[in-house]
């Protein structure tokens, strides 16, 4: 199992699911924050999320029969949320992640918690992303081909853009 917010779904997300890929036959996605949308730190709805990362995997020739994408909503007190993470996503036995509470979370559920190598972590991070949609600066690098046109086509840099706009000054602040 591997689990992120995938706000977008970008090259560094693809690299850490090849990698678990290249260790496990099969492997749970989950989406985290799966109910919040349209919020500065969560622009993307989970069926967009859905579309950026399944269609990124089959056009990086990934099965479909080989990755599951499962919605994982956010809970107030964390042992809640590893209750609900697991009534999603029964049969795991390992995780994947660098996040050190979710490190900490599986860990004491007897899971054997893996870390991801990194790659151009400074570049490949949603708030990255973010901060050049809404700065009009080069974005396209930090995804997948598949998801910079899913973004273009359903506008989706347009509404991170107005979801950063200043109300009062009509200016996009960060």
């Amino acid at each position: 199992m591997i689990i992120g917010r995938f706000q977008p779904f970008h090259n560094g997300h693809l690299h850490a699911i090849k990698y678990v890929m290249k260790h496990e036959e099969k492997i749970y996605i989950g989406v985290g924050s799966a109910l919040e949308a349209y919020t500065k730190r969560n622009p993307f709805t989970f069926s967009e999320r859905f579309i950026m990362i399944y269609d990124t995997l089959v056009e990086e020739g990934i099965q479909p029969t080989k990755f599951y994408i499962i919605p994982i909503p956010d809970a107030d007190i964390h042992s809640t949320w590893v209750d609900i993470v697991f009534t999603l996503i029964p049969k795991v036995s390992k995780v994947y992640t660098n996040d050190p509470l979710t490190r900490v979370l599986m860990k004491e559920r007897g899971l054997t918690v893996k870390p991801i190598p990194l790659i151009k972590r400074e570049v490949y991070a949603g708030e990255e992303f973010r901060r050049r949609v809404v700065q009009g600066e080069n974005w396209e690098e930090i995804v997948p081909k598949t998801v910079k046109n899913i973004i273009l086509e359903m506008k989706l840099d347009q509404r991170l853009r107005e979801l950063w706009l200043d109300d009062k000054s009509g200016k996009r602040s960060l």
